[in-house]
């Protein structure tokens, strides 16, 4: 069997469940470019002996300068089914993350709007009027306290691009 890049945690006919190390873009980079997917892909097909394409379904993704576990669907009927148990919200996804500074009240919920900058390609903090903004929300936990840095656990309550560290930053907590 292929050893693959990144430790896997599961694997079975329908799913592929990995560690994706920090700084490896999960998908959407130019194909000269490594990405999880394309990894992932490649992993299969060297392990499975697959003939032609093969198919690995993304349904949830990690920024690239974080590390976590994702799960990867290995049919497309296992992608539905994951796809719509994250838009029904029966599966949870809990983050941990290092910030600046002490979080108070320790336990709590931030909600902003959000709004990338095309020009910039960022997403930043904007007014509730603001054209194209996105409400983002958040709970959050603290789990540790460090002299000048709290460890957080995160739940998302939308699911914004880079929403975690534009809410923490903007609530002048930065990851």
């Amino acid at each position: 069997m292929s050893r693959s890049p990144w430790p896997i945690l599961y694997e079975d006919n329908h799913l592929l469940v990995v560690v994706k190390p920090a700084m490896l873009p999960t998908m959407g980079v130019a194909q000269d470019r490594p990405s999880l997917l394309s990894q992932a892909k490649t992993y299969i097909k060297q392990a499975y002996n697959k003939p032609g394409n093969v198919y690995l379904g993304i349904v949830s993704r990690l920024d690239a300068p974080v590390t976590g576990v994702l799960v990867l669907a290995r049919t497309s009927k296992a992608a539905a089914r994951l796809t719509e148990q994250f838009r029904s919200g029966s599966v949870t996804k809990t983050y941990l993350a290092a910030v600046s500074g002490q979080i108070a009240p320790a336990t709590g919920s931030l909600r902003n709007f959000v709004r990338k900058d095309e020009r910039h390609r960022r997403m930043h903090v904007v007014d509730a009027e603001s054209s194209l903004a996105k409400e983002a929300r958040l709970r959050y936990q603290t789990v540790r306290q460090l002299p000048n840095i709290c460890v957080v656990e995160v739940e998302l309550e939308t699911g914004r691009k880079h929403q975690i560290r534009v809410q923490l930053a903007h609530a002048g907590h930065p990851i």
